[in-house]
């Protein structure tokens, strides 16, 4: 094989492993909301932050300390607003969804000492999407709020 060649296969491996390894770390997101993330975006400050972050969307702590399993969780959130919207508001609501989760969970998995949103944050974000009448507006509205405590 030319140096070229090997370079070539290298590289290859490095970009397939990296590929594999965002594929991975997104199996535990809904098939339905995969494909409308930001691959760019999932960064993890540490293993932990990662662990958290799997926490968010499923509910299951896998040994985390200090967690409690089950709901909420954003899989379960999603589902719900989905039904709420119907299938008129799907096509919209969906990707707005789950890039939402994305932003929100990557945020409240950091490190408490660093992290803009907190566990009473989601609370008062599934109570916004819970009290609002529209699916839609619901969740431009907690995106709005989530992206103000971000800014700070």
């Amino acid at each position: 094989m030319t140096a070229r060649g090997t370079r070539t296969a290298l590289l290859a491996l490095v970009l397939g492993c990296g590929l594999a390894s965002t594929a991975q770390a997104q199996d535990y997101v809904r098939a339905d909301c995969r494909t409308q993330l930001d691959p760019a975006a999932l960064r993890f400050d540490t293993a932990l932050h990662q662990r958290w972050y799997r926490r968010f969307w499923t509910g299951d702590c896998d040994h985390l300390p200090l967690c409690f399993a089950g709901s909420p969780n954003w899989n379960d959130i999603v589902a719900k607003l989905l039904v709420r919207g119907g299938a008129a508001e799907r096509a919209a609501l969906l990707p707005k969804a789950c890039r939402l989760g994305q932003m929100i969970g990557l945020e409240w998995a950091r490190d408490k000492k660093i992290r803009r949103i907190d566990t009473g944050d989601l609370r008062a974000f599934k109570g916004q999407l819970e009290a609002s009448g529209d699916a839609l507006r619901g969740v431009e509205r907690v995106e709005a709020s989530a992206r103000a405590k971000m800014a700070r």
